[in-house]
């Protein structure tokens, strides 16, 4: 069913990374362990430093002793370099896996989403979240779950031992900590907030880029390389600055607090000695604290590099939670009945295009609220439309541009949700059929094709992954497309570039026709998907679908009219609404607007 779950923000980073960490989970628990057990051996050597001073403070003269106590603190060095190793590795494939998943998920969310809006999103936007976000996190998260709890925990222990050892120098050595965190408080002050105007400006300047490669060709051909080129500058130079800006507003406490924080020595030989002088702690404790205090404040410096990570990947989490927890399609996960047949019927169908703010940068509360107060301001297209589609019937959406015929084939599709009213196919609501199903009942052809970067033959089988090759090279034949696609370099192994780019745009229509039918639905939409051939080849096309979807529920959209003369029955659409309806002669004998359109259309064709 239609999901949205609550403010994404509040899951926090933890939340969001054990439960996108899927059966890797225990990695990570496992990494932060062996991280605890590296930090020790790391600490460790600083005992046994303390304890050989100690000794030689002593008057103890073995070098045996001193020789193996030296091999033990080479030991702990390998433990250290060995469990970071473990560590390491276990939190990184954790993470991979985390980073895997995530995309996963957001692929999947957008086939779930409505067409409107994964639409709305740019998608210069749209790739930076899911794509160079998401993978910026990946150094992060490897490092944060082990090597941040491990730090705080053992430097948390050491500062414990040294109170507990002598109070009085355990103070002495953490003088210097509270300076370090005012500092830090400073330097992370609006963290978030900096962070994300960094993102905003970014995700500008990838959308800028996106248009000026896009439209190219449009700025060459009208002369608008400077105008355009200026923008990309802008936006740039935008992106850029809010970096340096930042860092320039924290270069001082950080340095501040880099200096400081660590330099324990500053509070303690000065405390510490004065506490010797008056018989308050002895040598040997002064000297145990002296270098333990080494070890204490270096692993929360190494933890407090991780916040500014920390911030980051905060607001990334929450904007992947934000289109994780867009409204999806009102589907069930499994059919609540089964249609009779294959018919289709629009009950009093109103719909608007709601007005919507660039969901990819709701990353927090009120962007999200934002997104919910834009959604209700709305233009409605479709105003209370009644259509039947009888099973095996071929019926034709004619209208002027802009009347909502493709809109109608949408909402059929399923690409969108009505807002009032039903969809109904074979007496079912449609809103009770899984995606699953309604998707196999239903095959969709538009005029904007889209076809992936693989050969034809695999673009064609895509409408059924389980065909031979034998399979699509047939229904190429039966969709007659069959000789044009043997006319290219490789044939059916010919390779059609990023979108199709290697194809024209009729070339493109008639494998995606192809697609269509090899998926064999019992249902066939064509929005204007012959808009691109030319009429020879616009001929064998009709021929050829008429031949593929006999018995089959054909629904087609056409501006040029005479394409669907002979259809069962024809709807005549303006300005949302159900004009007139009828076939071809009778819809001449009204003398409405079927029949100046058909007029219009005839003399256009003879001239």
């Amino acid at each position: 069913m239609s999901k949205k779950s609550s403010d994404p923000a509040k899951k926090g980073l933890l939340g969001w990374i054990f439960e996108l960490a899927g059966e890797k989970k225990g990695q990570y628990f496992l990494s932060v362990f062996f991280a605890i057990i590296s930090v020790a051996f790391c600490i460790a050597p600083y005992f046994m430093i303390a304890r050989i001073v100690n000794q030689l403070m002593s008057g103890i003269r073995d070098w045996h002793l001193y020789l193996v106590e030296g091999g033990i603190i080479a030991l702990f060095w390998l433990g250290n370099v060995l469990f970071h190793g473990i560590s390491t590795s276990m939190s990184h494939i954790a993470t991979f896996n985390l980073l895997g998943n995530i995309r996963k998920k957001l692929c999947a969310k957008l086939s779930r989403l409505p067409l409107g809006t994964v639409l709305d999103m740019p998608s210069g936007s749209l790739k930076n979240v899911m794509i160079d976000r998401v993978d910026s996190m990946e150094t992060t998260l490897a490092h944060i779950v082990p090597e941040y709890s491990s730090n705080i925990l053992l430097s948390l222990a050491v500062i414990v031992y040294l109170l507990v050892f002598n109070w009085k120098l355990g103070l002495c050595c953490l003088a210097t900590i509270p300076v370090g965190l005012i500092a830090m408080a400073f330097m992370f002050k609006d963290a978030v907030k900096k962070f994300q105007n960094a993102i905003d400006k970014t995700k500008i300047l990838n959308d800028t880029a996106v248009e000026y490669i896009n439209g190219i060709e449009v700025i060459k051909a009208f002369g608008k390389s400077k105008s355009s080129y200026d923008r990309f500058v802008v936006a740039a130079k935008d992106g850029s600055d809010c970096y340096v800006e930042w860092m320039r507003s924290t270069v001082w406490s950080f340095t501040i607090g880099m200096v400081i924080m660590p330099a324990s020595l500053l509070s303690l030989l000065p405390l510490g000695g004065l506490l010797f002088l008056k018989g308050q702690v002895d040598a040997q404790s002064f000297i145990t604290a002296i270098i333990m205090s080494l070890s204490s404040i270096q692993p929360i410096i190494t933890a407090f590099t991780y916040h500014d990570d920390i911030a980051k990947a905060n607001v990334i989490f929450n904007e992947v939670g934000t289109l994780m927890t867009l409204p999806e399609l009102d589907r069930p996960e499994e059919n609540k009945s089964e249609p009779k047949d294959n018919s289709i019927e629009l009950k009093n169908v109103h719909f608007s295009y709601k007005k919507k703010v660039d969901v990819v940068n709701c990353a927090n509360v009120s962007g999200q609220k934002e997104l919910d107060e834009e959604s209700k301001e709305c233009r409605e297209i479709l105003h209370g439309v009644n259509l039947s589609f009888p099973q095996g019937s071929y019926t034709a959406l004619v209208g002027p541009s802009g009347s909502g015929k493709s809109t109608l084939a949408r909402l059929i599709a399923s690409l969108w949700d009505v807002d009032s009213g039903s969809v109904e196919i074979g007496g079912v609501n449609i809103k009770d059929l899984s995606l699953e199903e309604y998707n196999r009942r239903v095959a969709y052809v538009s005029q904007d094709n889209f076809l992936f970067d693989l050969s034809v033959r695999e673009n064609i089988r895509m409408g059924c992954p389980a065909a031979s090759d034998a399979d699509v090279e047939e229904i190429a034949r039966q969709s007659g497309c069959y000789d044009f696609i043997m006319s290219l370099e490789n044939g059916f192994d010919t390779v059609v570039g990023g979108s199709g780019a290697h194809l024209s745009g009729g070339e493109r229509q008639r494998i995606a026709i192809a697609r269509a039918m090899m998926k064999n639905s019992p249902i066939v939409i064509l929005d204007e998907a012959t808009a691109y051939t030319d009429p020879e080849n616009e001929a064998i096309i009709q021929k050829s679908v008429a031949r593929l979807v006999k018995d089959k529920t054909l629904i087609v959209i056409a501006h040029r009219l005479s394409t669907v003369a002979d259809a069962d029955n024809l709807y005549v659409i303006k300005d949302g609404q159900v004009d007139s309806y009828g076939k071809h002669e009778e819809l001449l004998k009204q003398n409405g607007l079927y029949k100046a359109m058909w007029e219009a259309h005839i003399s256009a064709r003879d001239e």
